[in-house]
């Protein structure tokens, strides 16, 4: 037997089962001891019947009766007596009437399952039945719980498991000797035995240390090797100028932050380097990661370079655009935009202005990857909310250049410590953590539905101030089958009853982007006082006016986009507040708790990995394409040493060609992760 032996060559596997493998992806010995259990029950215990309790029950008994009787059409009762020296119980089976010449027998049994209170009397419920053995499939034992695909059920795996059980003791050791006597680490054949026939806790406790580390350690370490392979690079460097930056910050409009002078001279330094720049630059909402880019394209221009910077968003990229043209102007440098808006001449007027250098800094959308855009001298590519393109598109922006060109990519939305480590490993990051001069703390309050009345109040009390606000709904248009609110409908109710004296407008995603864009102009300009909006205004909509959110249904949205839609208010000097209206009168979830108390991106970053797991975090990868089967990215403790563990792999001899498992890992993980 070997790893590659087909399964159909398996005692026990039949056409049927092997089809049932198939379906469910196992073909191979290899593929089955390493489709690994979601958790264990513990049957571990064999009770004597006099001492049974409510639970998962174990117990070694004769069957003195059993019967099988039809009780209703499709169902079939199979009833046992049970007995051990302590006393009697009786066993009941649901539509298994195989079971009953199982026991006919009259032999010793081990009977696994649910001893519970039903029809009147405590039974043991549809228990697995084996024989006692040295090694049990299904019972006396802590039992693996497999996720049933297509329908391969727990009995089958544990069977067949139980026929490749001497093929443990033989599995190569996947990672260096030396690296797992360092770690403490049980080996990689102990680890796979241990989970799918552990003796106790502890057996799987050890096990699953040993599979995330090697996770883990494969991800950072591919991520590792793109560092490395970043540093081997080449790009042209743009030298920093003291004086000339100096003059640029002081004739801004207003004072940097310490964290913006800090993230810029990371930046100012990488771009020295004749190997490309490789830096995130995290700034929580509102904490002006555009300004630190407008430097970094400052002195691109200065050095003869040109600087492309993608959004995501059409908004997004005319919001930038705009206040980039503000920064830059002064200094000669100059903006295009380049959105499906431009067309025409005009379009073609921008992409010959991008090939021959007389545009500077370049503003766009998706667009800017298309073909047609040439640039003259690209040496700065600026990815905003980079997390929303795939890998491929980042690419095609890079290669937009005759050379690699330095990247910076921006995000605000704040990334737990344990997946920068991982996720963004390759990166250099700096991290923007203090709010402009003159911003306010948003004050944020859930809200009941119940008392809607008194909340238009006070948003009308803000209105009749001159401020501005947004109602945020989950839905574009009525659904009967849901009860979350829709623009649509929500535009029409206020405008018609509570806010008829007010200026409403109305914006969502099947919006055309004209409509959108004019609508978002017609609310910069302060003619619209309250915007009723889907999650289209959640990055970069910019109305310094707007002090009021009420965000409806906001128990159906995730924690980190509310702290995004929340980063729509807030950025003037005037009080902000932010209002989560609940879907009904239940008691608020914790992580709606946790907005009401804090306003740190950072920090709710970390309580929303641990509420709610990694999701869908690095960009369009979700998160399933890790395929993380044990390791979990909010185990910090665990990241830390393998990460050292990567990094003495790097400087040791080993060779990650000598072992194919982890070499598959970290050329799968290198693909997925990287940047450029």
């Amino acid at each position: 037997m070997r790893l590659d032996t087909s399964l159909e060559q398996i005692k026990g596997v039949g056409p049927v089962a092997s089809q049932q493998f198939a379906a469910a992806g196992l073909h191979t010995v290899g593929d089955l001891i390493t489709f690994l259990p979601f958790r264990h029950e513990d049957y571990s215990h064999v009770a004597l019947i006099d001492s049974l309790e409510p639970g998962k029950a174990t117990i070694k008994g004769v069957v003195e009766k059993v019967a099988t009787r039809q009780v209703k059409r499709g169902m079939r009762v199979t009833t046992a007596t049970i007995a051990d020296s302590s006393g009697k119980v009786q066993a009941v089976w649901f539509n298994q009437p195989y079971r009953q010449a199982q026991l006919e027998t009259h032999e010793e049994f081990l009977f696994s399952g649910e001893f519970e209170f039903r029809y009147n009397r405590y039974q043991l419920t549809n228990s697995s039945v084996e024989k006692p053995k040295e090694l049990q499939a299904h019972t006396g034992r802590v039992l693996p719980v497999y996720h049933q695909i297509k329908g391969l059920k727990n009995q089958l795996l544990r069977k067949i498991l139980r026929e490749v059980y001497p093929i443990f003791e033989f599995l190569p050791e996947t990672l260096p000797r030396e690296l797992v006597e360092r770690e403490g680490l049980v080996s990689y054949g102990e680890a796979l035995r241990a989970m799918h026939f552990p003796s106790g806790g502890d057996d799987i406790a050890r096990a699953r240390e040993r599979l995330a580390f090697e996770e883990l350690f494969g991800l950072l370490l591919a991520s590792a090797f793109n560092k490395n392979e970043q540093t081997k690079l080449k790009s042209e460097a743009i030298n920093f100028d003291a004086q000339y930056i100096k003059s640029v910050v002081e004739s801004l409009p207003f004072k940097l932050t310490n964290a913006q002078r800090r993230a810029a001279w990371d930046i100012f330094q990488d771009l020295e380097r004749d190997t490309p720049m490789n830096r995130l630059v995290q700034g929580d909402v509102g904490s002006g990661k555009t300004v630190v880019a407008s430097l970094a394209a400052c002195l691109a221009r200065y050095r003869g370079y040109q600087s492309a910077i993608m959004a995501p968003t059409e908004i997004l990229a005319s919001q930038h655009a705009e206040t980039l043209a503000k920064l830059l102007t002064p200094f000669n440098i100059s903006v295009g935009l380049l959105s499906s808006r431009v067309k025409g001449l005009a379009r073609k007027e921008l992409y010959a202005q991008i090939e021959t250098g007389s545009v500077d800094v370049v503003v766009g959308t998706h667009a800017l990857i298309q073909e047609s855009v040439r640039f003259k001298r690209l040496g700065l590519a600026v990815i905003d909310e980079q997390h929303r393109f795939g890998v491929a598109q980042r690419q095609l922006l890079l290669d937009k250049a005759k050379f690699m060109p330095h990247l910076l990519a921006l995000t605000a939305t704040p990334i737990p410590r344990s997946l920068a480590l991982t996720l963004y490993g390759e990166l250099d990051s700096s991290i923007i953590n203090e709010r402009p001069a003159g911003r306010k703390e948003i004050i944020s309050k859930i809200w009941s539905p119940i008392s809607a009345k008194n909340l238009y109040e006070q948003v009308d009390r803000e209105f009749n101030a001159g401020r501005q606000g947004y109602v945020i709904c989950p839905l574009i248009d009525d659904n009967p089958d849901n009860d979350k609110k829709s623009v649509e409908a929500e535009y029409k109710r206020l405008k018609s009853t509570i806010f008829t004296h007010r200026s409403i407008g109305l914006l969502h995603g099947k919006m055309k982007p004209e409509e959108k864009q004019e609508v978002m102009e017609q609310f910069s300009r302060g003619e619209i006082t309250l915007l009723v909006s889907t999650t289209v205004v959640e990055v970069g909509v910019d109305v310094p006016n707007a002090t009021v959110m009420i965000i409806e249904n906001a128990d159906h949205f995730g924690l980190s986009q509310l702290h995004q839609l929340r980063g729509r208010v807030g950025r003037g000097v005037h009080q902000s507040y932010c209002y989560f209206v609940l879907s009904d009168s239940k008691k608020p979830s914790e992580r709606l708790k946790e907005l009401e108390r804090s306003n740190d991106g950072f920090y709710l970053a970390e309580v929303d990995l641990r509420l709610r797991g990694p999701g869908e975090i690095y960009g369009r990868m979700q998160h399933g394409a890790l395929n993380l089967k044990v390791a979990t990215l909010h185990d910090a403790e665990l990241i830390a040493r393998a990460q050292k563990a990567a990094k003495w792999f790097m400087e040791s001899t080993h060779n990650v060609l000598d072992y194919n498992q982890l070499h598959a890992a970290v050329a799968k993980y290198q693909r997925i992760t990287t940047l450029n």
